[in-house]
């Protein structure tokens, strides 16, 4: 079993900062925001009558297992991802870290 996971919520542009802080109530240390572009055509920019925003931000958490579904469900229940076209959320596991994800502060010098 993994002991840590990468969450990506892919999310309207604007939406990111939301969504970080709800992570970060709930175990997240910080993450980080990149701004994307979908990559949608003319004809798919409309789904079911709603135009699909093509300015997208993704953020990346890299998380311990033990605190992954709780912030997944709070990024999930801020950003209500239900909503079509609101977003998507999911997570891939990590097989390796370098460096230190924890709650230890680095020593100063």
């Amino acid at each position: 079993m993994n002991k840590h996971s990468l969450i990506i919520a892919i999310v309207n542009r604007g939406f990111a900062e939301t969504a970080m802080e709800a992570a970060k109530s709930h175990g997240a240390r910080g993450g980080t925001i990149v701004h994307a572009r979908g990559t949608s055509t003319k004809e798919t920019e409309k789904f079911l009558g709603i135009t699909i925003e093509p300015e997208k931000d993704l953020l990346l958490i890299l998380i311990g297992d033990d605190r992954k579904k709780a912030v997944m469900k709070a990024i999930d229940e801020k950003i209500d991802m239900k909503v079509i076209g609101r977003g998507i959320i999911f997570s891939l596991p990590v097989d390796e870290v370098i460096g230190t994800i924890n709650s230890q502060k680095p020593e100063d010098n």
